[in-house]
């Protein structure tokens, strides 16, 4: 199928077709998946240059606008979408993908789930309704900004799970406190994130399940390609790969772009490429999803956790920092702090010089307050090997958000 797709593709798609006379290669002369690194990648400022100079889906698009029966859209770091069409067979893969996800990620027909994501252009929103319902279970459309709708749900429709991002989910804790109430009282057994990265940390998830009381799982996907891709089994310590038939995962070195095998310990960046998709058929689309193998599931599939995003990551003196791992560290010394940071930057990343600036929000017990910087400045260049300036502030003065935490701010 994969062959097929390949073969057919310059006649469809004059991004392709450009791309692989440009590099030389044949792809119809694919006779394993080991050759499908003879093929150039695709990168996202591809699409948008694809998209500039053909709108409004780009020469990249395998279908006229007239077979799209739903358009999605992904903002990047620009700010400007990147619109991506889904033919009704494109739809029907997704559906399935995603259903097949939430099902690893622990959700059945006797789950009633709070949906809190966007159920507009983005992919985690209506696709995941789809996907929820063809499970059986009963989805209850909340959305973002609307939490005081969520909280009604929780507590009227004895809901069992939520769905939104890591972000939304601790959000959604403070808010429910902040009412006077306690989110374990709601009953919620089940968190299912995705849409950023976050829900793999361990001091972080286990600060959500805590406050909770419910057992966190997760998913990754991809705007371009499919909503979830890889989930979390309940307890398995990663992401297995859940894409099916309908699409090829490469790992690769994000510097040499060399593939790299996928065993417990290596790291690497995250590549796709559609087997079956009509509108936006990506060949060895480059995700900047920097993940690392955790291990293997007992039928010896690959285990994942996302680290952070190529686009967010910072170096400092060669040395390449998530934002997520300084609030993961950060998070650890609760509750003489409350985990929310913000890296500040004198200029846009990636290159930083030291010390690395951060703010960090104060817990309910912070105690010494100048020891408590020492902790924290000491702690990040032990475990990131870079050197922090570290400025307490009090709860509540860093920016909040029901979607993706903004954990950088240049300074103006």
């Amino acid at each position: 199928m994969l062959r097929t797709q390949l073969a057919g593709l310059p006649a469809r798609s004059p991004f392709y077709a450009d791309l692989f006379a440009e590099h030389g290669v044949d792809p119809t002369a694919l006779v394993s998946l080991e050759d499908l690194s003879k093929l150039p990648f695709t990168t996202k400022q591809m699409l948008r240059d694809s998209q500039a100079a053909a709108p409004p889906l780009g020469r990249h698009a395998g279908v006229d606008m007239k077979e799209v029966i739903r358009v999605h859209a992904s903002t990047g770091t620009t700010g400007k979408p990147s619109w991506v069409g889904v033919t009704r067979r494109d739809a029907e893969a997704w559906t399935e993908m995603v259903a097949r996800a939430f099902m690893t990620m622990g959700a059945t027909r006797e789950d009633i789930v709070v949906h809190g994501a966007g159920l507009t252009l983005f992919v985690g929103g209506l696709p995941i309704r789809d996907a929820l319902e063809r499970i059986g279970c009963t989805m209850v459309p909340i959305g973002t900004g609307a939490s005081e709708k969520a909280v009604l749900a929780m507590d009227t429709l004895k809901a069992t799970a939520l769905h939104a991002t890591p972000s939304y989910v601790r959000y959604l804790a403070e808010y429910v406190r902040k009412q006077g109430r306690d989110p374990k009282e709601f009953g919620i057994k089940k968190i299912f994130v995705g849409g950023e990265p976050g829900g793999g940390e361990p001091a972080f998830r286990a600060h959500i399940e805590a406050e909770w009381g419910a057992q966190v799982t997760e998913g990754l996907g991809n705007a371009d390609m499919a909503p979830v891709i890889f989930a979390e089994p309940p307890g398995a310590g990663g992401m297995r790969f859940t894409g099916g038939r309908h699409v090829v995962v490469e790992l690769i070195d994000p510097d040499t772009g060399e593939v790299i095998i996928p065993e417990p310990g290596a790291t690497g960046e995250l590549v796709y490429t559609s087997v079956d998709r009509e509108c936006c058929p990506l060949v060895r689309f480059r995700t900047r999803d920097r993940v690392r193998v955790t291990g293997l599931d007992k039928d010896g599939a690959p285990l994942i956790r996302c680290i952070g995003r190529t686009d967010d990551m910072l170096i400092v003196l060669g040395v390449n920092v998530f934002p997520t791992a300084i609030r993961d560290l950060v998070q650890t010394l609760a509750p003489r702090t409350n985990g929310v940071i913000q890296v500040v930057l004198p200029h846009p990343g990636p290159r930083v010089e030291p010390p690395l600036r951060v703010e960090v929000e104060l817990g309910p017990e912070p105690g010494d307050q100048e020891r408590l910087k020492r902790e924290i400045e000491d702690l990040i260049r032990a475990r990131l090997t870079v050197r922090a300036d570290v400025t307490l502030v009090p709860p509540g003065t860093l920016e909040r958000t029901e979607m993706k935490s903004r954990l950088t701010r240049v300074e103006s």
